[in-house]
């Protein structure tokens, strides 16, 4: 899959001239997957163009650093290497001493930490760095590997429908186990309707990840790519397990709304930290559609609380009632 193309007159920096060379080398740049050192784009760019001196090639690469178009690495080689940065998900790395390769991850619990972190010293980040040094599984066991294969972006879509899947399933089970046991009829029929939508969605989203790996038949068995450990069953699934303790109709509806504000948020905080891919567009998808029962499950439970004569006597300020409708 070939890289999108950005705007070069738009990501220029101040001051800075179009160039047919600048373009061109850009163009090879983007074409390419992985980390080149500036020598390999050298030779790449001289196979199409030999007048293109190695000082133009070397002056480019600082400016699409500069512009944003590419992110410059450090894999303990004595020389830099470059990758896309341009609409690419910001990502870790995992390098091998043994033979230099690397491969990538993303993990929302690192960018969290380092957050933390940055937070509590009143640091301002502009940017982090997190590569892991080690042996490779090709090199410590002889056995090849399949980490640094496959295009990224389809491990991203992957990995962000694997997550997607795993919470319209929890919250199809949530749903389930609500509507059976609520008692109001018009909050069982909510949650039945809301059980449904998770199972057509559910189903969509099964297909979308089916018709992925026809993309790249090897696509199921590589490695995971993002890491989202507290997504890893479903956002539904505390929620789920809350239900067996038995609850009332309204503590469903407030076990309801916080699964879903959660799962609205976690999706919309990521999506909106990618750059532009098809990941992205998976998250923020999801995200609109968690938003949606949200508002949805804030009505019920204050038609809820109406019908049960409670609007006389309004829930104080912080209490946990009180939170649910907001």
């Amino acid at each position: 899959m070939t890289a999108t193309l950005p705007d070069l007159t738009r990501l220029k920096p101040t001051g800075g001239k179009r160039s047919s060379k600048r373009e061109q080398i850009v163009n090879v740049f983007l074409r390419q997957e992985g980390h080149l050192s500036a020598d390999d784009l050298v030779d790449l760019i001289r196979r199409e163009d030999h007048r293109i001196s190695r000082a133009t090639v070397y002056r480019t690469l600082q400016w699409m650093v500069d512009a944003g178009i590419a992110r410059k690495v450090d894999f303990g080689e004595g020389r830099f290497r470059f990758e896309h940065s341009y609409r690419q998900p910001r990502h870790f790395h995992l390098i091998c001493k043994s033979c230099n390769r690397s491969s990538e991850f993303l993990s929302s619990d690192i960018e969290a930490l380092i957050e933390e972190v940055a937070a509590a010293r009143s640091f301002a980040a502009t940017q982090s760095v997190v590569q892991i040094y080690g042996t490779c599984e090709e090199c410590r066991t002889g056995r090849h590997s399949t980490a640094d294969e496959g295009h990224k972006a389809l491990l991203f879509a992957r990995d962000a429908l694997r997550i997607a899947i795993a919470t319209e399933r929890s919250g199809l089970e949530f749903y389930t186990r609500a509507a059976r046991l609520t008692r109001d009829a018009r909050g069982h029929r909510v949650f039945e309707d809301l059980a449904a939508s998770e199972k057509e969605h559910l189903g969509k989203l099964e297909a979308r990840y089916n018709e992925l790996l026809q993309r790249d038949p090897q696509l199921e068995s590589r490695p995971t790519f993002l890491f989202f450990k507290g997504a890893a069953n479903g956002l539904f699934a505390e929620g789920a397990e809350r239900l067996r303790t038995g609850v009332n109709d309204q503590q469903a509806l407030m076990i309801g709304i916080r699964c879903e504000r959660g799962s609205h948020r976690f999706f919309k905080k990521y999506g909106e930290r990618f750059e532009d891919s098809e990941g992205k567009q998976i998250f923020l998808e999801f995200a609109d559609e968690e938003r949606q029962h949200l508002e949805l499950l804030i009505r019920e439970y204050r038609a809820l609380v109406k019908r049960q004569g409670r609007t006389r006597r309004p829930a104080r300020q912080g209490s946990p009632a009180a939170r649910a409708a907001r």
